[in-house]
């Protein structure tokens, strides 16, 4: 079945910093937009196969718009500097429907989020959700400084202002996470989004503290894909087709050469888009999307990153 895209424009874009901007994206004919969860994010259809994806920042009670910040990576593979380039006020483009892989846990009794520079996202469509069923949370933003941070008037202003504590490294207030996951108990839930050194600092700190691994909830949006490897054999067992992966190279790339439709996004294992089921073989999981305990059961793979520890496999695809 194919994907049901949406066509939208850019009804608004803020400059927050050099390199942080903020659109709103609304429906061509005017309607509401689908509605989405709090983590959700949406893919943004920016080229000839060009696709990538962005967390939307918005109240999900508010489906007039999706918000969302996108940073000018200076290590962008084309799509956020394509989206600083081309996504003015006025451009028409193409979408993804909402999917949430970062989705907040229901009924728990304190919730505390930590956004790492544009990592802020996905934790502000969180926290207007807790917001609104008047749930425990804390909201920690962290930068390098307020002049590279986005969305600062936002957080000053909204709805859920009193639940935020700011801290910028240039303003030593870095911050301390063993304060703030002081009482942290089996029905406290800590999300985390940010840069990958940010990402392991939290993820690690909250283990050493003592926070159950399942009770830790991430979402990465850059990560260092591991390449190359020995050679090996993949049957496209639907599409009837073999082909040699090699040494540097991608299952999807070997399988679009050989003309099967892979669809991938980020290309480093993260947003679950050329997830395949694995019929036969062993995968050696690359990928940070997929949980440990879904990569020991070992039947699914990142066509985009992951490789094979058998010589074989055989993919439902």
């Amino acid at each position: 079945m194919s994907e049901t895209l949406l066509k939208v424009v850019v009804r608004k874009r803020e400059s927050h910093t050099d390199g942080v901007i903020a659109l709103e994206l609304e429906s061509l004919d005017g309607e509401m937009l689908p509605a989405f969860q709090a983590g959700a994010h949406i893919d943004l259809h920016l080229g000839e196969e060009l696709i990538r994806q962005y967390s939307l920042c918005g109240d999900p009670a508010d489906t007039s718009v999706y918000r969302l910040g996108i940073l000018k990576d200076p290590n962008s593979r084309g799509g956020s500097v394509a989206a600083h380039l081309n996504l003015l006020e006025g451009t028409e483009l193409t979408i993804s429907m909402p999917r949430n892989h970062f989705p907040l846990m229901v009924g728990a009794k304190r919730s505390i989020l930590i956004g790492g520079g544009i990592g802020i996202t996905p934790m502000m469509s969180m926290a207007y959700s807790l917001m609104a069923d008047n749930q425990p949370f804390e909201l920690h933003y962290c930068g390098r400084s307020r002049e590279t941070s986005g969305f600062l008037n936002d957080l000053a202003s909204c709805s859920f202002t009193k639940h935020v504590d700011m801290h910028f490294d240039s303003e030593d207030q870095r911050l301390d996470l063993e304060a703030a996951l002081k009482g942290a108990d089996a029905d406290t839930h800590l999300y985390v989004c940010g840069p990958n050194g940010f990402m392991d600092w939290v993820i690690g700190s909250a283990k050493e503290l003592g926070v159950p691994d399942t009770n830790v909830h991430k979402e990465f949006f850059n990560v260092e894909v591991k390449t190359g490897g020995a050679s090996f054999e993949v049957f496209a067992e639907k599409s009837g087709i073999t082909v040699q992966v090699g040494e540097n190279e991608s299952i999807a790339d070997a399988l679009k050469a050989a003309g099967v439709k892979v669809q991938v996004s980020c290309e480093q294992g993260t947003c679950g888009t050329c997830l395949c089921d694995v019929i036969e073989g062993i995968p050696e999981h690359r990928d940070v999307y997929l949980t440990d305990e879904e990569k020991e059961d070992n039947d699914q793979i990142t066509v985009c990153c992951s490789r094979s520890l058998s010589p074989r496999l055989v993919l439902d695809i």
